[in-house]
């Protein structure tokens, strides 16, 4: 009987072996490749077989291009930074970073204006460099800077409301200034003037507006008006001591 029941026993382990279907070697001189590996999911009474293989592949792939996407959502808000640190700064602070209009920011400064140059505007501003300002007749700057109502007329007479680059000149007359006087424009062979001030660089944009570089400081005629009084008072004063000196 011991035998018989042996032979039962073997005969159901190959028996079981056969309908799981498992082994546990593969061929000689053969490895299994992970891309023939697969995995069998009942669903139901069919299956579905699933390659692990392609399933890696699609993750890497998405993986990829999410990374890729990430990057060039950076690179896009880096060049939107870098736009908007090239445009924040204001008319007072382009005339700064130049450092060709030292003179100008003092007598702004002087006259209480350069907030208004900060504000939104936009405005137009001719402004006259130092050596502009060193070419005034000796005494005038001195003058300008002790009469703070002169000061604010003559630096008023440079600005205008609204944004005017060197393209929307053509065609112009004049240009109605902060000051209320207005401002006779003219182009020569592309070369601007305004009010005699020759403009030698144009378009150098700001925030709130754009600074057209002069080589004068003009004057409002009511500026203009105070210097000739004071110039023949000068000449009275002196015509009075020739004739004390002659009695």
């Amino acid at each position: 009987m011991s035998g018989k029941w042996t032979l039962l026993v073997l005969a159901a382990l190959v028996a079981a072996l056969m309908v799981c279907g498992c082994t546990s070697t593969s061929p000689e001189g053969q490895t299994p490749s992970p891309t023939e590996v697969t995995t069998t999911v009942p669903v139901g009474e069919e299956t579905e077989t699933v390659t692990e293989t392609e399933t890696m592949t699609e993750t890497v792939a998405e993986t990829e291009t999410m990374a890729e996407n990430e990057t060039e959502a950076v690179n896009e808000t880096g060049t939107e930074a870098d736009n908007e640190t090239a445009t924040t700064a204001d008319i007072i602070g382009v005339a700064t970073d130049a450092g060709t209009f030292t003179t100008l920011l003092t007598a702004l400064d002087t006259a209480d204006l350069t907030t208004a140059l900060q504000e939104e505007g936009p405005y137009t501003v001719f402004a006259p460099n130092d050596a502009a300002f060193e070419a005034l007749p000796a005494g005038t700057l001195d003058d300008l800077l002790a009469n703070t109502t002169e000061l604010t007329s003559v630096l008023q007479y440079h600005v205008v409301p609204g944004e005017y680059d060197a393209a929307s000149l053509e065609g112009l007359e004049t240009l109605e200034t902060l000051e209320g006087e207005m401002l006779n424009v003219s182009i020569t062979d592309g070369v601007v003037t305004v009010d005699g001030a020759t403009v030698i660089t144009a378009d150098i944009e700001a925030s709130n507006g754009v600074i057209h570089e002069i080589d004068a400081v003009m004057l409002p005629s009511s500026v203009a008006v105070v210097e000739e009084a004071s110039e023949n008072e000068t000449t009275e004063n002196e015509t009075t001591e020739n004739e004390t000196t002659e009695t």
